[in-house]
């Protein structure tokens, strides 16, 4: 589990395609404290450490089913991601509760400067089956995208916006984002939870 409070921007060394999977080998400040087995969110997708280098890099494998839902497979070396390593269960919850499986992806439609931060609208294909269950945005509410914790606004019923302050811009992968750029989604737990509830109460 996670909270969507982004650790490093971190830089991908390589990617490797093996047959439909690929590995990304990630440099980061804090490499040389993972373990083989443990998850680290990436943009937003829970993977396993399959490996640490004295380089001060690891790896994790990214599958086909992951690559066809998130953006992963768009990554290239030089390209920065977002990573979280998993909640500790004794410290404070700072963003909302993250599974690290990612939903959907959307495409940033615009990008806004509004006094010191700015504003960015991302757009989504609907399947009104998955809103039904839940996979939908609501005013105020929250959302993960690229593995950051973020308050809704403008929801619409494809789109909607986040406002960055200038923190999270310079310490994310946000200040990477262009128009046309595919993200990583995953919609509010709580959301699906209730949304399931109503439905099996009929």
């Amino acid at each position: 589990m996670f909270s969507g409070i982004v650790e490093e921007a971190a830089r991908v060394v390589a990617v490797e395609h093996i047959d439909g999977n690929v590995n990304l080998r990630i440099s980061c400040s804090f490499a040389s404290e993972l373990r083989i087995d443990q998850s680290v969110a990436h943009n937003g997708v829970c993977l396993t450490v399959v490996e640490v280098a004295p380089d001060g890099t690891y790896v994790v494998t990214a599958i086909k089913e992951t690559l066809e839902r998130s953006n992963l497979g768009d990554l290239k070396p030089g390209d920065r991601v977002n990573l979280e390593r998993s909640m500790m269960m004794n410290g404070r919850l700072d963003g909302h509760i993250v599974q690290g499986h990612v939903d959907c992806t959307a495409r940033c439609e615009e990008i806004a400067d509004v006094e010191g931060s700015r504003y960015f609208k991302f757009r989504y294909e609907v399947d009104p089956q998955l809103v039904a269950k839940g996979y939908m945005t609501v005013e105020k509410g929250s959302v993960t995208v690229n593995g950051v914790s973020l308050t809704v606004c403008d929801s619409e019923a494809d789109s909607f916006r986040v406002a960055i302050i200038p923190y999270t811009f310079e310490h994310t992968n946000f200040g990477d984002i262009r128009q046309g750029t595919r993200v990583n989604l995953e919609f509010d737990i709580i959301g699906k939870y209730l949304a399931r509830l109503t439905e099996l109460k009929g």
